[in-house]
């Protein structure tokens, strides 16, 4: 056997032993469910809007699955609120700022974050539930120090639709492989 083989196997083997499991995506949902309705997500956050995306990308998410039903043809319910949504500065200080505070930091980026529960529903019984978070980084506006508003609201809004779908994507697959 050459050696890229062993080490292949000895890769794929080790992978195995950590947890990773290689299934396909649409096998999965809990009790042979195959056709999920997803109505738009409660939004607990102050933020208007986030229901429309998270439910869009979402709804993306059970096509690429091959789960998404119509109306009236849903086994299931897959349904999500947006229980917290923020946003932050990411601060560089300069190599002064510990011995002077005063001498200035910079604002080097932002994060986005957000936590979104999903919850796969039968007949009022719950199949599962996940609740998934995460972070998103994303620039300031580049005309000055603080960056242009519209710049950096451009920059949150395009990292909230990158967070949306990294979070649905990893909500699916949590609830498709019940972990």
């Amino acid at each position: 056997m050459s050696r890229m083989r062993v080490m292949g196997w000895v890769l794929l083997l080790s992978a195995a032993g950590c947890g990773y499991r290689f299934t396909s995506r649409g096998a999965g949902l809990p009790e042979g469910v195959s056709s999920v309705c997803a109505p738009v997500f409660r939004n607990d956050t102050a933020e208007p809007g986030l229901e429309v995306l998270f439910t869009r990308v979402l709804r993306q998410e059970l096509v690429r699955a091959g789960v998404l039903g119509g109306t009236g043809a849903c086994e299931a319910t897959l349904e999500g609120v947006v229980r917290s949504v923020a946003n932050g500065p990411t601060v560089l200080a300069e190599p002064s700022f510990q011995s002077n505070p005063r001498s200035g930091a910079q604002v080097a980026g932002y994060q986005a974050s957000a936590v979104v529960l999903l919850r796969l529903e039968r007949d009022g019984r719950v199949l599962s539930e996940t609740e998934v978070s995460g972070t998103e980084d994303f620039l300031p506006g580049t005309t000055s120090v603080s960056g242009d508003v519209l710049q950096v609201e451009a920059n949150r809004r395009a990292a909230l639709q990158r967070l949306a779908e990294t979070l649905m994507r990893e909500g699916y697959d949590r609830l498709a492989s019940n972990w």
